[in-house]
């Protein structure tokens, strides 16, 4: 099974490193497949239904630490205490369905939020942390793309002790071990940088919280991958650094939530819960309460 940061690598490779036409950022739109007539178990709920049962289901990635994860059966994480807030503006209580990042985000939104998997076909009301770029959206139409409440960017963690002076870029890699996640953005990067050079240096994890723990034991002198993730992993011996990455396509992107497009109004509603939790503070608290370090969505 992919990894939530695996699936958002092939949406960032597929869908963001190509030019976009500014003025025209649907210029390469072709109709998509509309759901089929289903039960209402099926497709999801409006938003009068929603408050009437009392409840929402949102859709979140499993394992995928410190966004959402299950501790002892108990849902916890940024987007799980996000989506909490969205549910309390509704005047609902959200339930959780963790999920495994399928192929690709397309595979993700056609499983959890407009027609369901083959197996097991409920979808969910809403699905956290999806990746924002106008030129997807416009390419799946099933999907309202809305309440950007955050945005993730590509970071390098470092051993203090190796680097007591100068923090260390992509190039000191062809010589240095590097911790990254499997199949992540950084682990294409890296492994594509100087024609290759550095395949050797970098060093391969099931996720980015093992990718810390090993440079936090001395087994690598550098992590690379999504600043909240090595943030997470923290310890008074390592630092973090942004530094300019030569050749990647985006290393900052958007994050928001998905909605079906047959349930316009419930869009809208999370969409204002979200903005007014951005205007009074509360996300970037749920941000701090992780010891993250909150950046603005690029609205």
């Amino acid at each position: 099974m992919r990894s939530a940061v695996t699936a958002c690598a092939l949406f960032i490779g597929l869908s963001l490193s190509g030019p976009v036409d500014a003025a025209d950022p649907c210029a390469d739109y072709v109709p998509q497949e509309r759901p089929q007539n289903a039960g209402r178990d099926i497709v999801g709920q409006d938003l009068d239904e929603i408050v009437e049962l009392g409840h929402m289901l949102f859709a979140v990635y499993d394992d995928n630490v410190p966004y959402s994860w299950q501790d002892a059966g108990k849902p916890r994480g940024i987007d799980v205490d996000i989506a909490r807030l969205i549910a309390d503006d509704l005047g609902v209580t959200a339930q959780f369905n963790f999920v495994g990042a399928g192929e690709n985000l397309e595979a993700d939104l056609r499983n959890n939020i407009w027609k369901g998997g083959v197996i097991g076909g409920r979808v969910s009301n809403v699905m956290m942390r999806i990746p924002y770029n106008s030129s997807f959206a416009c390419r799946v139409e099933q999907v309202t793309f809305t309440g950007q409440y955050a945005s993730e960017s590509i970071a390098i963690a470092y051993s203090n002790a190796a680097y007591p002076e100068e923090k260390p870029v992509p190039a000191y890699f062809r010589f240095d071990t590097v911790a990254v996640e499997n199949d992540s953005i950084s682990d294409f990067y890296l492994s594509s940088f100087a024609g290759g050079q550095f395949r050797q240096n970098v060093h391969r994890f099931t996720d980015m919280g093992q990718g810390m723990v090993a440079l936090a034991s001395g087994e690598t002198k550098a992590a690379m991958g999504p600043r909240g993730q090595l943030e997470y992993g923290l310890t008074d011996d390592i630092g973090i650094h942004q530094p300019p990455l030569a050749g990647f396509a985006v290393s900052t992107w958007t994050l928001g939530v998905a909605v079906s497009f047959s349930y316009r109004p419930l869009s809208y509603a999370v969409d204002d819960a979200i903005s007014a939790a951005l205007a009074d503070g509360r996300i970037a608290n749920i941000y701090e309460s992780y010891g993250l370090s909150f950046q603005q969505p690029v609205r």
